[in-house]
């Protein structure tokens, strides 16, 4: 299976005159990327040689033996997450510790458009590869830095690891049973949250640009990001009304509104309108509860949500999924679905036709698993987008990007290599 074309032939992609270099490491700094890579930019990925960052370490790994846990021993095991993570890019290595891997890098910077790097505070300003550094070079070029507390940081101590920034952000407080332990969140929203502000940072940053003829430092904070979503849902507001904050599979402020237990699974309901409320009621035989003053209104199902999870779970815990969702909710206009596991989801074929879930392939081998990936789930009329390129081999373009940037020729890659610059 190859992956879905978003658009016509025809169409550009809207970011296919962008230069970017890529110094992320682990999982916010390249989804970011991945974004502008399946935007069109050219994103050149670097790491040190022979491919020392963390990403490349975690299990499961893919290569010509297959898929498998252990560890990479193989020339051709790849980690799946570096396989998801590098498509559509090129790869480059570089030693940035070293006087000459560091001036390379600075002439890339003369020819690029994006620098994106994650690193921990201070370590970029240190390798002489901060947004100083590249700024001197190339005053119109736009600087992402990705940190878990920002520029700013007052606890240069702290690891940002994605449940850290969980944790500091009040989001793990909210999530699981009222009565259960704070719950970390099912995938590294942390993370991935704060790569889609970076995104967006990057291309209004680009877009000033145009009007400044210069490139500023976009600065994102995981906490930032991840903290600006928990404040959606004033918290603090129901905390001190009393309210508990954590609530499970429901949202009490919209209740009915969660997953109830059915007989072979789980449906979610969002009965968020009076009339769809009155039509649970009238589906399961108690249309007298449409009057009852616990129940006719929104203001009044907050104060007794409980109560009405309760009734309305001993009723679907007596159907099947298909009983509740297609044949009773359903046919009354309810919004309402069976709760799917992630393979289910992954396997959906509207999903894949429209390029937010795609296969992964491994660079070089026919591995015969069927494996999916990050797709981008960003649609246009007139340009072309989507994440279709395999992951590179690491260094795979070392040469291409020193002779097409740069201008050498053979005999100065090969007097990089001999000198393990690259």
């Amino acid at each position: 299976m190859t992956a879905a074309r978003q658009v016509p032939a025809t169409g550009q992609r809207p970011l296919s005159d962008i230069r970017v270099l890529d110094l992320t490491i682990a999982l916010s700094g390249p989804l970011c990327t991945l974004i502008l890579a399946g935007l069109g930019a050219e994103v050149v990925r670097i790491e040190p040689p022979g491919g020392r960052e963390m990403g490349r370490f975690n299990p499961p790994f893919l290569g010509s033996g297959g898929l498998h846990f252990g560890s990479a021993t193989e020339p051709d095991d790849i980690a799946i997450s570096v396989i998801n993570r590098t498509r559509n890019k090129k790869s480059m290595t570089l030693d940035l510790k070293s006087d000459r891997g560091r001036a390379i890098f600075l002439d890339l910077a003369r020819h690029c458009d994006v620098v994106v790097q994650n690193f921990s505070n201070g370590t970029a300003d240190r390798l002489g590869v901060g947004y100083r550094d590249v700024h001197r070079v190339n005053p119109a070029a736009v600087y992402c830095s990705l940190s878990g507390l920002g520029e700013d940081n007052d606890q240069p101590e702290l690891k940002a690891m994605d449940i850290i920034i969980q944790a500091l952000s009040g989001i793990m407080q909210v999530t699981g049973e009222p009565d259960g332990p704070p719950t970390r969140v099912g995938v590294p929203v942390g993370d991935m949250v704060a790569s889609l502000y970076a995104a967006n940072g990057i291309m209004a940053a680009l877009w000033a640009r145009q009007r400044t003829k210069r490139g500023q430092h976009v600065d994102i904070s995981l906490l930032d990001s991840l903290a600006s979503l928990v404040a959606e849902e004033h918290f603090d507001v129901f905390e001190r009304e009393g309210f508990p904050v954590r609530s499970g599979n429901f949202l009490n402020r919209l209740a009915p509104f969660g997953a109830y237990r059915a007989k072979d699974g789980y449906v979610a309901v969002a009965a968020t309108a009076d009339h769809w409320t009155h039509a649970i009621f009238d589906a399961m035989g108690r249309a007298e509860l449409a009057s009852d003053p616990r129940f006719a209104t929104r203001g009044t199902r907050v104060m007794h949500a409980d109560e009405l999870n309760a009734l309305i779970e001993a009723w679907t815990g007596s159907l099947t999924t298909e009983e509740v969702v297609q044949e009773l909710l359903g046919k009354r206009g309810v919004p309402a679905a069976r709760v799917r596991t992630p393979g289910e989801a992954m396997a959906d074929p509207r999903l894949h036709a429209r390029g937010a879930v795609v296969p992964l392939r491994h660079p070089t081998a026919q591995t015969g698993e069927t494996l999916y990936g990050i797709g981008l789930p960003i649609r246009m009329s007139e340009s072309e987008t989507g994440l279709d390129g395999p992951a590179p081999m690491l260094g795979e373009h070392n040469a291409e990007i020193l002779k097409s940037w740069l201008g050498f020729d053979d005999e100065q890659v090969s007097d990089l290599v001999r000198e393990r610059i690259l």
